[in-house]
């Protein structure tokens, strides 16, 4: 009899705390974690930055695309935070919900996004030339734009104002 595999998606906005909360909740339950963009990064041999630059944004969608179902065909368990955007493109929200039912949107208040974004905004293609005004504001847009993706995730943590060990416990409690 095949054991069951062990896939937990963690997905959100840039800056949500995917990566962050994805190692933690890895080293809590003795899991692979794979860190969506870093894999891309690998895989492409560029930053994500360098491929928006030299290739542009719809080449990184489709191998984004193609990446994540490379992941999602893995027979092991793992942890995975997704990109930012990946639950948006394609058919890729569909084929995460085929692949598993611990599904989890991580979501901050936009305020709470803009406050963390600013900080690390030179590393982030999206929002690189936006100022500090500016930022909320398309923050909000955008997040209205893809929450129809984000909102079909199984589960919904609110993680404003939370720590990690609060987070994780919290993921914990949801698991299937």
């Amino acid at each position: 009899m095949k054991k069951e595999t062990v896939k937990i998606v963690l997905l959100g906005y840039m800056g949500s705390g995917k990566s962050t909360v994805g190692k933690a909740l890895a080293e809590r339950l003795h899991l692979r974690f794979i860190d969506q963009d870093r894999y891309v990064e690998e895989a492409e041999g560029q930053s994500i930055p360098e491929i928006f630059s030299s290739k542009g944004e719809i080449y990184f969608r489709k191998k984004e695309r193609f990446y994540l179902t490379e992941i999602l065909d893995r027979d092991d368990d793992f942890i995975l935070a997704t990109g930012g955007g990946t639950p948006c493109y394609g058919n890729n929200m569909d084929n995460l919900l085929e692949a598993t039912p611990n599904i989890f949107y991580l979501k901050l208040s936009i305020k709470a996004l803009a406050e963390r974004l600013f900080k690390e905004k030179e590393d982030r293609p999206l929002i690189k030339h936006r100022s500090e005004e500016e930022l909320p504001e398309f923050i909000g847009k955008h997040l209205f734009e893809r929450n129809q993706f984000y909102a079909r995730a199984n589960n919904t943590v609110n993680c404003d104002g939370k720590q990690i060990h609060v987070i994780v416990e919290e993921i914990l409690s949801r698991l299937v």
